[in-house]
C-alpha cells in the first residue's frame, strides 16, 4: 500500500529545520503544501547570480523603492546652491580644524544617483555578511550529512542570499528617500572627496522645521558634509578603520541550527502556499534567518559604535564651533539632528536592516561633549590630534565620563609639546618622500 505523501517517511526535508512545515506541521489545518507552486516562488526569488548576493535584483527593488514619490534630477539652479554652500562651509570650517579641506568635487544627486554612486560601498559592507551567513549555516552541519545535504546547502544558501538581496533593497531604496548628503550615516560611501547633498530630500527635511529657513538648512548640511570630507581626508586610516569594523562584525557570524530551526518553524506556520504572496513575504520580512550576535560580534560592534559616535561628535563639535556666532538658528539645527538620530535615524536603520547592526545613538552626545570638552582644555590641535593613531582615540568607558578624558598630566598616551607637534604635522603634512 502506497504511502500517504504527507507521511514523514517521504519527507526529503527530514532532519532540517523545515521538516515541521513539509509534513504539515506548518500548514493552517495541517495540510499537505503543493510542493511546485511552493518552488515557484521560491525559484522567482532566486534567479542565478555570482557572490552571496544578488544584487541586480537588489538595485532594482532599491531604485523602485526611491521611485515611489517624486525623484526630479537637480535643477542647474540646486547644483549652484549646493555648489555654493559647501564653497561658504569650507571657508568657515578653516577657523575651527588643523584639517585643510577635503572636497574634491561637490554636488547635487537625485535618490537614483545616490545609490549609483554609493553602491559599490554598500557591496563591501553587506556581502560579508550575507556570505558569512552562508557559511556559518553548512559549517554547522555533522560530517555524515554534509555529503547527503549538499544540494540542499545549495539551496539554502539561495534562500539566505534571496533574503539579503529583498533586504537590501528594500534597506537602500528606504534609505535613498532619507538621506540628506552621502556623508549623512557616518560611513565614507563615495569615492574620497566627493561631497554630495540630495536637494530633493533637504527641502523635504527642511519643510518639518518651523522657523528655520530651507537656506539655513541646506548651509548647515554642507557644514556637516564638509566636517566629515575634512575628517576623512585628514585621517588616512579611518575610512578603512570605519569599513573594517563592520567587515569584522560579519566574520563574527555564527549559526546555531537548533535556534535557526525553531524560527523557521514559527514563520512557516504562517505561510500560505495558496497565497503567491505569503512565501515572498516571508522572505522579505527578514526575520527568518534571525541570529543573535556571537561574542565576537559584540566586540566589533562596539568597536564600529564608538568611532562612528566619535566622528559625528566630532562633526558636530566643530559645526557647533563654525557657527556659534555666524547662524542664529544652528542650536535648533543641531538640536533637530539629535533627535533624529536618537529616534533611528537612517544610519541605525540602515546598519540594523542591511548590516545587522543596532548602533545606540546616545553615543554621539557623549562624544560631541567629549571633544568639546578636550579643545576647551587643551586647544583645537589637541583635540585633533587625537586622530593621529587608532591607539590614541577614546575608548568606549571615556564616552561613559567624557569630561574627564585626557584630564591631568598622568596620561600614558600623553606626549610632550615637542612630540606632540612633530607628530601633528606628520599626520597634516602626510609621510616624508624623502
Amino acid at each position: 500500500m502506497a504511502e500517504n505523501p504527507g507521511d514523514p517517511g517521504d519527507n526529503p526535508f527530514k532532519g532540517t529545520p523545515f521538516e515541521a512545515f513539509f509534513t504539515g506541521g506548518g500548514m493552517p489545518g495541517g495540510g499537505v503544501p503543493d510542493l511546485s507552486s511552493l518552488f515557484a516562488q521560491m525559484q522567482s526569488l532566486m534567479q542565478p547570480y555570482d557572490g552571496p548576493l544578488n544584487w541586480d535584483v537588489a538595485l532594482d527593488i532599491a531604485r523602485k523603492s526611491a521611485a515611489q514619490s517624486p525623484d526630479p534630477t537637480p535643477t542647474d539652479r540646486q547644483k549652484g546652491a549646493v555648489a555654493d554652500a559647501l564653497r561658504l562651509a569650507d571657508h568657515w570650517l578653516d577657523g575651527t580644524t588643523s584639517f585643510p579641506s577635503g572636497i574634491a568635487t561637490a554636488q547635487a544627486w537625485s535618490r537614483a544617483e545616490w545609490l549609483v554612486n554609493t553602491v559599490d560601498v554598500w557591496k563591501v559592507l553587506v556581502e560579508p555578511v550575507a556570505a558569512s551567513s552562508v557559511n556559518a549555516m553548512s559549517g554547522q552541519l555533522p560530517e555524515e550529512m554534509q555529503a547527503m545535504a549538499g544540494p540542499m546547502m545549495g539551496f539554502l544558501g539561495k534562500a539566505v542570499g534571496a533574503l539579503i538581496a529583498n533586504q537590501a533593497g528594500s534597506g537602500l531604496g528606504g534609505l535613498a528617500s532619507e538621506v540628506l548628503s552621502v556623508s549623512d550615516i557616518g560611513v565614507p560611501l563615495a569615492a574620497p572627496g566627493r561631497a554630495a547633498l540630495l536637494p530633493t530630500n533637504v527641502h523635504a527635511f527642511a519643510e518639518g522645521l518651523p522657523d528655520v529657513s530651507e537656506d539655513d538648512v541646506l548651509l548647515y548640511l554642507a557644514l556637516r558634509e564638509a566636517a566629515h570630507q575634512r575628517l576623512f581626508a585628514g585621517v588616512p586610516w579611518l575610512r578603512d578603520h570605519v569599513i573594517g569594523a563592520v567587515t569584522d562584525y560579519a566574520r563574527g557570524v555564527e549559526v546555531n541550527l537548533g535556534n535557526i530551526q525553531q524560527q523557521v518553524e514559527e514563520q512557516m506556520r504562517g505561510v500560505d502556499p495558496a497565497d503567491p504572496q505569503s512565501l515572498q513575504q516571508l522572505f522579505e520580512n527578514g526575520s527568518l534567518f534571525e541570529m543573535p550576535d556571537s561574542p565576537a560580534q559584540q566586540a566589533a560592534l562596539e568597536r564600529l559604535e564608538v568611532v562612528l559616535a566619535l566622528v559625528e561628535g566630532w562633526v558636530d563639535e566643530i559645526v557647533g564651533e563654525a557657527t556659534k556666532e555666524r547662524m542664529p538658528a544652528a542650536a535648533k539645527l543641531q538640536e533637530a539632528f539629535r533627535r533624529r538620530r536618537a529616534a533611528g535615524g537612517p544610519a541605525e536603520q540602515t546598519f540594523a536592516t542591511l548590516v545587522g547592526l543596532e548602533l545606540r545613538p546616545r553615543r554621539l552626545r557623549d562624544a560631541s561633549t567629549l571633544w568639546g570638552a578636550l579643545r576647551a582644555r587643551q586647544g583645537a590641535e589637541a583635540r585633533d590630534g587625537v586622530w593621529m593613531s587608532p591607539a590614541l582615540l577614546p575608548t568606549a568607558a571615556d564616552l561613559d565620563d567624557p569630561l574627564g578624558f585626557r584630564e591631568g598630566a598622568d596620561q600614558p598616551e600623553a606626549l610632550s609639546e615637542d612630540d606632540f607637534d612633530a607628530e601633528l604635522r606628520r599626520l597634516l603634512d602626510g609621510p616624508d618622500t624623502e
